[in-house]
């Protein structure tokens, strides 16, 4: 059972680095040349899991603005809100399903602490 809650642990690391970096592609979203970051999550010893975190250097769109040297081609951001807002959803219900998987294993140990008592 021990096992169980240091993956579920794991599992709870590696989507709170997943929801931070969602977080800040959100909040750099208007950001000029701010590059996104993703985290991928892979398998890691014990039965855990490992977060990587890469920078996506894909450029973002150009964008024609008047600056103090005249009009300037502008690089904006690479993030695109319609594909982190998915990005967020799924990792809060990852998230949560961690923690469920930790709640269950406490109340069977505490069941089991009641059977022998």
């Amino acid at each position: 059972m021990i096992s169980g809650v240091n993956a579920a642990i794991s599992g709870l690391l590696g989507f709170q680095k997943k929801l931070e970096s969602t977080a800040n592609n959100i909040a750099n979203l208007e950001s000029d040349g701010f590059k996104k970051t993703k985290v991928t999550l892979e398998e890691g010893d014990l039965q855990g899991v490992n977060a990587r975190v890469q920078r996506i250097d894909d450029p973002g769109p150009m964008v024609l603005e008047p600056t103090p040297e005249g009009v300037t081609l502008v690089e904006k951001s690479n993030v695109d809100l319609t594909e982190e807002i998915p990005n967020l959803i799924l990792s809060r219900r990852f998230y949560q399903a961690n923690i469920k998987t930790i709640q269950t294993v406490d109340e069977m140990l505490g069941n089991l602490l009641d059977i022998k008592s």
